[in-house]
């Protein structure tokens, strides 16, 4: 067996970047920047006013002071003229700060009779004007790679950047095996249960910007496996799920060999998942899950999510690693490296008392998995202890 970051560097050897294309900027959401976009524009492109009021100059924004409007700035139409001693527009929010403009007097301030506006008592402090540039300028740079976000998108836009150059989504092939499972909805035999792994990991997939891809359950013989890997051309990513230990049943790794597969690696340690495959297959990265429902989907998180981040030009590193106090306390740990089901609660972490490796409810229930290292001598309560947000 090898390690959990030895299998992971050797998953990193398997793939690379995926090719980049070109999406308008409606479909850039959750997309990785594969360039760098850089602003077209400044923005504010003009001082604007922050508040609805009036334009005029600070010397004259005295309390008492007199004003005649000569005109009116709204967003979207500016006044064209210029504003001199004694003079003020009215103005509203977003609206272009017309010449001669050094301060917007807040309406509340004011009082106002026709063309005239008498300036209270006290007059607010500051001068409520957005510089132009203030939020960003033309050539500044949003940096690639990263994973776009409603903020970036918008922000883009603001950029006046119509479309972005992003990796293309990874294609990702699940394929389920076993005779004993059946499709949710169909009734199953006396010795049958549900399928559930292929679809908890493909939403994962999804989530992470993945394009995954359900094939039908392939049964515990060579024909049936052969049929269902000839489904696979298109995929930058096989998953199979179930049948890689070395049972009699357990058929996956053989068939694929035969098929081209050159593996590099078999069996992790860790807890749970430890019959896992990794290798090759034709132009794909192939990557074979353990059956249990939680030790598939736990790889998921620990595996397959860092392998698709780095499909997608984003760093081939590990899912990132947060600490916080035990909330109770823990016996020591056996030889594998164990990623316990938790709750994060209060800022605290609590392991879940069941941790077997068929029981989602117990996964369900949690937000966090606990990553206790090899041997691990028992824990008190109050120490600090790393754990990944699932």
């Amino acid at each position: 067996m090898i390690s959990v970051d030895e299998a992971l560097g050797q998953l990193f050897a398997l793939i690379s970047p995926l090719s980049t294309e070109s999406v308008p900027l409606a479909k850039a959401a959750g997309r990785v920047l594969a360039k760098d976009a850089t602003a077209l524009r400044d923005q504010p492109p003009f001082a604007a006013s922050a508040m609805d009021g009036y334009a005029g100059r600070t010397s004259d924004a005295a309390p008492g002071a007199e004003l005649q409007i000569i005109g009116e700035a709204a967003a979207g139409h500016g006044f064209h003229g210029s504003i001199g001693p004694g003079q003020a527009v009215r103005i509203f929010t977003g609206a272009p700060v017309p010449d001669g403009g050094e301060q917007i007097i807040l309406q509340e301030d004011v009082t106002r009779d026709g063309d005239k506006i008498t300036l209270g008592a006290e007059v607010s402090q500051g001068n409520w004007i957005r510089p132009a540039g203030g939020d960003f300028k033309s050539g500044d740079v949003i940096s690639a790679p990263r994973r776009l976000s409603a903020a970036e998108v918008a922000l883009l836009a603001a950029m006046n950047i119509p479309e972005v150059e992003v990796y293309r989504k990874p294609e990702v092939v699940l394929l389920a095996t076993g005779d004993e499972l059946v499709m949710p909805g169909e009734a199953p035999g006396p010795s049958q249960i549900i399928a559930s792994n292929s679809f908890g990991l493909a939403a994962m997939l999804s989530d992470w910007g993945a394009t995954p891809r359900v094939l039908p359950i392939a049964r515990d013989n060579v024909s049936s496996l052969q049929t269902a890997f000839s489904l696979i051309d298109d995929a930058d990513l096989v998953v199979t799920i179930g049948g890689a230990s070395v049972g009699d049943h357990d058929l996956v790794g053989e068939v694929a060999q035969s098929l081209g597969m050159e593996q590099a690696f078999y069996k992790v340690a860790m807890r749970p998942g430890k019959p896992l495959m990794a290798g090759r297959i034709g132009n794909a990265a192939m990557i074979g899950l353990p059956g249990n429902p939680v030790s598939s989907l736990v790889c998921g998180h620990v595996f397959l999510a860092p392998m698709v981040e780095a499909m997608q030009g984003l760093p081939a590193k590990p899912l990132p690693r947060l600490t916080a106090p035990l909330g109770k306390d823990i016996g020591p740990n056996g030889p594998r490296e164990h990623y316990m089901r938790a709750n994060l609660k209060d800022g605290e972490l609590f392991p879940q008392e069941r941790q077997d490796s068929s029981l989602l409810s117990v996964l369900a229930g949690s937000n966090a998995l606990y990553i206790r290292p090899a041997k691990d001598e028992a824990q008190r309560a109050g120490t600090a202890v790393p754990y990944i947000p699932i």
